[in-house]
């Protein structure tokens, strides 16, 4: 099972990929939870709502983020490039043109 660490890391790396697609309320919820460390008495306080709501709300959008990720790969496929830009990196020390390309890499 993740620890909170790890589920915190993995749902800010696929809100990164796939925030855009949620709406305004969720990627809201789901910023205040997870990037700002609000509990869910708080984000419902602020949106005066019950605070079942706000879980509910952050449940869905989680749950849909994690469905983006099933269908189009975006994470895991950003992950396979940071790997490849560090395989790199750590072989090609001294050459000048590598280290332009891996450049050009990072940037996609």
């Amino acid at each position: 099972m993740a620890s909170d660490l790890e589920k915190t890391q993995k749902v800010n790396l696929l809100m990164d990929c796939y925030e855009d697609l949620l709406t305004e309320k969720q990627r809201q919820y789901l910023s205040l939870y997870y990037e700002e460390d609000l509990s869910l008495s708080e984000i419902a306080e602020d949106f005066n709502v019950s605070r079942n709501a706000v879980y509910d709300q952050i449940k869905r959008a989680v749950a849909s983020l994690e469905e983006y990720e099933t269908k189009l790969h975006l994470m895991e496929k950003h992950i396979q490039r940071l790997h490849l830009i560090e395989k790199i990196e750590n072989q090609s020390i001294g050459n000048q043109q590598m280290q332009d390309y891996l450049e050009m890499l990072k940037k996609i």
